[in-house]
């Protein structure tokens, strides 16, 4: 069923505007800076909500990257291309790298080259980080923060359609990332509630947890008032 399924989503079920839209997707190098710009905007220009979650944010990615690596080595599951003929897309080269999506991508397969390139296949990096962050943005803003969970999920789609990743890899690790981004903020939390307490008891007193009003008491009489 896995390969029935990846061979459905590499092979099949292609054409050519999805080429360069997977491709540019997964290239964490076309969009690097513009999300290195949003998070010192928001450590800048935000409010409390906005920096407490580039800052979990940030440590939680840090940590996940560590976990990834060893469970990759720990698994060492072989990637699809280690192992068959896999259809690869590749973006050509470009200044600024964003410029790429403007070019036609090379499409190719693997072969004895490809094999002994790049590392084990579970967990998927990219989408670990981008469930971790989907969880984030649902948590801390719930009304519209969900909406990334469509780019989240397609990341996921992506590194199957690449050819990079089985589909029980991308399925597994988005149990991975919401659970590690579960337990992560449940620390930084606790660690808020200590710290905050003692060294900035003026902030915590208006932001006693890092999620602001979560069970909806917010505005009803006698609820306590939180600035956002």
């Amino acid at each position: 069923m896995d390969q029935t399924l990846f061979h459905a989503i590499n092979q099949q079920w292609t054409n050519a505007a999805l080429d360069l839209f997977m491709a540019g997707l997964s290239d964490s190098q076309i969009w690097r800076p513009f999300l290195i710009a949003i998070a010192l905007g928001a450590l800048i220009f935000g409010g409390f909500k906005a920096r407490a979650l580039v800052i979990c944010l940030g440590v939680s990615l840090a940590i996940a990257g560590l976990l990834t690596s060893s469970l990759k080595s720990s698994v060492a599951r072989q990637r699809p291309k280690h192992v068959q003929s896999v259809r690869m897309v590749q973006l050509q080269n470009a200044r600024p790298k964003f410029l790429t999506l403007f070019k036609k991508p090379i499409i190719r397969f693997s072969d004895s080259s490809d094999r002994t390139r790049s590392g084990p296949s579970f967990p998927s990096g990219h989408t670990v980080n981008n469930t971790i962050a989907a969880t984030y943005f649902t948590l801390f803003y719930r009304r519209r923060g969900w909406l990334y969970w469509f780019v989240a999920l397609a990341v996921g789609y992506s590194r199957i359609y690449l050819g990079a990743h089985w589909p029980t890899d991308v399925i597994a690790t988005l149990f991975l990332g919401i659970a590690e981004a579960l337990l992560l903020l449940s620390l930084f939390e606790l660690i808020w509630r200590i710290v905050g307490r003692k060294w900035m008891p003026d902030v915590f007193a208006h932001h006693p947890n890092l999620l602001g009003d979560f069970d909806g008491t917010a505005g009803l009489p006698g609820a306590p008032q939180r600035a956002e």
